[in-house]
């Protein structure tokens, strides 16, 4: 039955060409699609947002779930394809750009995002996601694995960065698992990985938010710099604050908790 289901879902994807312009890769493998839906679970209950659902290798999954669920697909052949195959979908496929959504529109309630997210946009995701964090308590699906590595990353570790420290001040980070490229339509050319994202219990940083976007930001873009020499363009002249033994740190030596303190410091 499961090869029959991938022989399947192959020979209906034919209609939908991938188009690169869109970083589209199908998912084919049934089995992986499943999984990827079902990383959501943790978070039962709330309405589910998919996001470029393509040709429904994980809609499918989502809709036995027996839970709310709107898509958002911007690619007009996947829009058609999704009307004519998923008649359940009716009046919840939303024909717009994810990055260019309200969703406070979206569920009137918190809601969860999922999908197997275009590769040339994964960072813009989730600064979307991070912008309405108190509406999304829970977002997955599948990213290019560098990325994943990226946000799931610990302090010192080399793929710690920018993106590392922002989110991380909102969200729990999980790395599934990875994800071989045979099992797209096409490949790429690079592995792929599925991770979860939960909201902590942080409700405020305690601290200047936008100071401290700052500081991560500037940290970061001289990463092989202490931070001593990197944030030094943020005051206008010499000041004694950069006496204080963290400023002999490099960014990714601190944690979320330590930029916050950085932040203060600068306050």
């Amino acid at each position: 039955m499961k090869y029959y289901n991938k022989l399947q879902n192959s020979q209906y994807r034919r209609k939908v060409h991938p188009k690169k312009t869109l970083g589209q890769h199908f998912l084919k493998d049934l089995s992986v699609a499943e999984k990827v839906a079902d990383s959501i679970s943790v978070v039962s209950g709330l309405p589910v947002l998919e996001v470029g659902p393509g040709t429904g290798s994980l809609t499918q999954f989502l809709l036995k779930n027996n839970r709310p669920l709107k898509v958002v697909e911007v690619d007009s052949e996947s829009i058609q394809y999704l009307k004519t195959h998923f008649p359940d979908l009716a009046g919840q496929i939303i024909e717009k750009d994810f990055l260019q959504l309200d969703l406070e529109s979206i569920f009137s309630t918190p809601f969860c995002v999922i999908g197997n997210y275009p590769y040339n946009i994964s960072s813009q995701i989730f600064f979307k996601v991070l912008e309405y964090r108190n509406k999304i308590p829970c977002c997955a699906g599948m990213f290019q694995k560098e990325v994943a590595e990226r946000l799931a990353a610990r302090p010192g570790r080399k793929a710690y960065g920018i993106i590392t420290v922002l989110l991380q001040a909102w969200y729990n980070v999980e790395y599934l698992f990875t994800v071989e490229p045979e099992v797209f339509d096409p490949p790429p050319r690079v592995k792929s990985a599925v991770i979860r994202i939960t909201r902590n219990s942080r409700t405020e940083l305690n601290c200047d938010e936008n100071l401290f976007k700052m500081i991560v930001k500037t940290a970061f873009n001289q990463r092989r710099k202490t931070l001593r020499n990197s944030l030094k363009g943020l005051l206008k002249k010499e000041n004694e604050i950069f006496s204080h033994p963290v400023f002999d740190k490099r960014p990714e030596q601190l944690s979320v908790e330590e930029f916050i303190d950085l932040t203060k410091i600068f306050q």
